[in-house]
């Protein structure tokens, strides 16, 4: 069997198309928010929002909510905003506000799920959370619109509110003196942000959201300038990714959430190369 009738094959298969559908519009959502974190310099944000993901799925799970979605999204949202205003607090900075809530939220999750998953299962349960090795490829038709909803919100979301994102990422107090009311749009977007990481990690797993956020946005910012040029570069370099990486997972059988990240990293590395011979070419 040739690769063509292999990957046709796969393709019969519901829950592959389902895989694809999700992790097309996971990537497209990721990759827009991504670009306006790496610019206010708050990547720092989605990796302690996926520890604190992790922790609530973690109780989710010995809750045994069926779809623990609906009990991690709201957590992860009310974290978002904790994070946000301890954020300007003179005695807790931003910075270990996140070290704490993710570090403490990862041990915990952890723990609990030493103390009351079956030992068989654990490592099990552990990995597939935390690196995303199978969960995109166990989606149900129900997870896959639930994925595809979420996804169009936050991308509705991006594009009516554009101008005003655009103020608020590089200057907030300038916006906030036009009339932007910055406290609830920083609010909005937080809220945003931590239901995109829940998202994610269906994708790539907690500890690599990351770098789905992250590589898209910082690959695009080697080949353009403007906001409009990185944001839309960094949503075909994250689909481009998404694409390739699960398709690869399934036919060599390597794991899902680090194949995808292995070719955000090519495509950040390539990105690379090219701003350098641009710029050597130009010299």
């Amino acid at each position: 069997m040739n690769l063509l009738e292999t990957i046709k094959m796969y393709f019969s298969f519901s829950f592959v198309i389902y895989a694809f559908i999700a992790g097309i519009m996971i990537a497209i959502a990721s990759s827009l928010l991504g670009v306006n974190l790496v610019l206010k310099r708050f990547s720092y944000i989605g990796d302690g929002l996926s520890h604190t993901a992790f922790g609530a799925m973690a109780v989710a799970s010995i809750l045994k909510i069926t779809n623990d979605s609906i009990f991690v999204l709201p957590v992860t949202v009310l974290c978002a905003i904790i994070i946000l205003c301890a954020k300007e607090n003179a005695k807790v900075k931003g910075d270990a506000s996140v070290a704490m809530l993710s570090v403490g939220a990862l041990a915990v999750g952890y723990f609990l799920m030493n103390i009351f998953s079956p030992p068989a299962n654990l490592s099990g349960d552990v990995c597939s959370t935390l690196f995303g090795s199978t969960l995109i490829l166990t989606l149900t038709k129900s997870d896959m619109i639930f994925s595809v909803v979420i996804s169009s919100l936050v991308i509705a979301f991006f594009v009516f509110f554009y101008n005003k994102i655009f103020a608020i990422t590089f200057d907030e107090n300038f916006s906030f003196a036009c009339g932007v009311n910055t406290k609830v749009m920083n609010i909005i977007l937080a809220s945003v942000i931590a239901s995109v990481i829940v998202l994610s990690m269906n994708l790539v797993g907690t500890l690599l959201i990351s770098a789905l956020v992250i590589f898209p946005p910082v690959s695009s910012m080697y080949l353009f300038k403007s906001f409009k040029n990185v944001t839309i570069f960094s949503c075909v370099i994250s689909v481009i990714a998404a694409i390739t990486g699960l398709m690869v997972a399934i036919v060599s059988g390597t794991p899902v959430g680090s194949t995808i990240v292995v070719f955000d990293i090519i495509c950040c590395i390539i990105c690379k190369i090219i701003s350098h011979t641009k710029k050597g070419i130009k010299r």
